[in-house]
């Protein structure tokens, strides 16, 4: 725990952050559904994202750490579940049996550490991955835009929020607990968002330009 001025000030960070992930999915979905297309956005990036998400999120709560330093992953994950829906359902998959059962098994492993039902030791030994993993989502994004050479339908301000949030959760955790696996996530993906933020403007300027 860090002294007062410093502890208040990460608390304040924290604030902005949360405020700033109730919309951070909210340009992508509303782009993808604009154009009905998700030229760009790649399904399994957005899985791996989810897994990432998800893991993060139960590890703070199960670890009773403070609310506000993990209170934007439950408001992330919505939308994150949100604009899955959107890219499935543009990608003509959302009907699909594999579909649905894979959507119930997760919705069911959610609630089952939730009510503490599972061991909390699992998401201990799952944190360390959510940073290759997480790194790996974003690698994939980065690719499917150099792939395509077409950004359409991937949102600027979505990545801009991105490394934003990233950037300033490394200050609050090194504050607030110094857990060195979600440092290390948070730094790691701070580098990523940009990057992908820098690829998708590049190929959006081109686009217009030609």
């Amino acid at each position: 725990m860090g002294t007062q001025p410093v502890q208040l000030f990460a608390d304040s960070l924290s604030l902005i952050t949360i405020a700033s992930c109730l919309v951070l999915k909210v340009p992508q979905i509303m782009k993808v559904k604009e154009l009905k297309s998700a030229a760009g956005v790649n399904l399994q990036g957005l899985l791996l994202e989810l897994f990432s998400y998800s893991t993060t999120f139960l590890y703070n709560y199960c670890n009773s750490y403070s609310l506000l330093s993990y209170m934007e992953y439950p408001i992330i994950l919505l939308q994150e579940i949100v604009l899955i829906y959107y890219v499935l359902l543009y990608s003509k998959k959302i009907e699909k049996f594999s579909t649905q059962m894979y959507g119930l098994v997760y919705f069911g492993i959610m609630a089952l550490f939730l009510v503490d039902i599972l061991s909390p030791k699992i998401l201990s030994f799952l944190l360390p991955f959510t940073t290759p993993i997480s790194a790996s989502s974003k690698m994939i994004f980065l690719y499917e835009i150099y792939h395509t050479k077409n950004s359409e339908a991937v949102s600027l301000l979505t990545w801009l929020l991105s490394a934003f949030t990233n950037l300033t959760r490394i200050f609050t955790v090194a504050v607030d607990s110094g857990d060195i696996n979600l440092l290390a996530n948070f730094t790691i993906s701070t580098a990523l968002s940009v990057s992908i933020l820098l690829s998708a403007w590049f190929y959006k300027k081109r686009r217009y330009a030609d």
